[in-house]
């Protein structure tokens, strides 16, 4: 399954708490490395934000849950995806079949 997930900053206290979330952050995150079953195809950080988007496949729903988990001080949502001609053409086969049931 092929998911998009986004991230933002969950809000925090003073400027202090701030710098040291984002410390904690990078600790936490510079030692990950992506599961064997991660296919990364894109992943970015938004300029000037603490936050960012990955696009990404993965067989394990779990893989991608704990990956969320992994960065408290980040709001996740992870949302499945489809290519948009995959989306079209099941859109064109609901409709085709909705419409075949005026005839009845």
């Amino acid at each position: 399954m092929k998911y998009m997930i986004s991230w933002n900053e969950r809000p925090q206290g003073s400027p202090m708490e701030y710098e040291n979330a984002q410390k904690r952050i990078l600790e936490v995150f510079s030692p990950w490395k992506a599961p064997a079953n991660f296919k990364i195809e894109s992943f970015v950080i938004r300029v000037g934000d603490w936050g960012g988007y990955m696009l990404m496949d993965c067989d394990d729903p779990l893989e991608v849950h704990k990956f969320c988990s992994m960065l408290p001080a980040f709001e996740f949502q992870a949302r499945p995806v489809v290519p948009v001609a995959d989306a079209i053409r099941v859109e064109l086969e609901a409709m085709a079949w909705r419409d075949s049931l005026k005839d009845k």
